[in-house]
């Protein structure tokens, strides 16, 4: 039998990520549960058998889970994880009054599941609970510095045979030499003091940027193809570099502006990216504390 799948999550990691999210962990050998008295205010909205769910019940469970799947059981799909809540918890109870929850491997397996559960909680309360100092935060942003520049920049393209974009309507199809030889005499007309947004709403083939005159607005480190970005952060603010050239055709560049976000803006990011390192270090901080020892006539060395 398969397993019962929450909207494609299976259901151990739908509640191995229910006990991450702060949830008590159940006992090894969980007991059934006792019915549930409605009380005013609190209907109850599923019945499985004996058991009643009252509403209270169901959207703690629900808010316990991860941001993801409380959007499916609070939208479209409402329906249709309570169902399968509902069906969840049928087959769990069945197990009980079968007692294979007593059962000897079945012990094993939830203390074993169990065990896993708590680990990861643990390391998941370091993250959270671990000092980031200032001098770790500033350490990072000096060493990642040029990560965090941002350039407004235009382009215009030229297109060459079997490039990435679509030839533009009563065009006609450039060979890579071609191309290239158009990209170069526009440039030549942008140095002689052309207009940059003219030239690009007339010629370049990426129509949707050419309408707005070649404007590529702000963006980051790695959000280009990679020779484009390279020659991005590298001109010159204000000057129209040689042809760049791409899987999509020959670039035009001229940078507007380079700036880098300042540590502040980045300090909460870099807090969120060191805090796993420095978890897994609490980790170290642990396992030298408590010794494990191994024997190696029976595993080897």
């Amino acid at each position: 039998m398969k397993p019962i799948c929450f909207l494609g999550f299976s259901t151990a990691v739908i509640f191995s990520q229910l006990l991450l999210n702060g949830q008590p962990a159940a006992p090894a050998t969980p007991a059934a549960p006792k019915p549930v008295l409605e009380q005013a205010g609190d209907p109850v909205v599923i019945t499985i058998g004996a058991m009643k769910v009252t509403k209270g019940e169901y959207e703690t469970f629900i808010n316990a889970l991860p941001p993801q799947i409380q959007t499916e059981a609070k939208g479209p799909n409402k329906r249709k994880v309570a169902e399968q809540y509902a069906e969840l918890r049928m087959m769990a109870e069945e197990a009980r009054k079968r007692k294979i929850d007593q059962q000897p491997a079945s012990k094993v397996q939830i203390a074993f599941q169990l065990d896993q559960m708590l680990a990861q909680m643990l390391f998941r309360d370091l993250q959270a609970s671990v000092k980031v100092d200032d001098a770790a935060v500033q350490k990072y942003y000096d060493e990642h510095k040029g990560e965090y520049e941002e350039v407004k920049a235009r382009h215009i393209l030229v297109r060459f045979k079997d490039s990435r974009v679509p030839l533009r309507e009563g065009q006609k199809e450039l060979s890579d030499a071609e191309a290239l030889a158009k990209s170069q005499e526009l440039k030549k007309k942008l140095d002689a003091g052309g207009d940059f947004a003219a030239l690009a709403k007339s010629d370049s083939d990426d129509t949707g940027t050419g309408a707005q005159g070649g404007d590529l607005g702000t963006f980051g480190r790695g959000q280009m193809v990679p020779e484009f970005d390279a020659a991005a952060f590298k001109q010159d603010v204000g000057k129209v570099g040689d042809p760049v050239r791409s899987a999509f055709g020959y670039h035009l560049i001229k940078v507007e502006e380079r700036k880098s976000k300042t540590m502040a803006d980045m300090k909460d990011q870099i807090e969120k990216q060191l805090r796993p390192e420095l978890a897994k270090q609490a980790v170290e901080a642990i396992k030298k504390a408590n010794s494990i020892a191994v024997d190696d006539a029976y595993f080897g060395k």
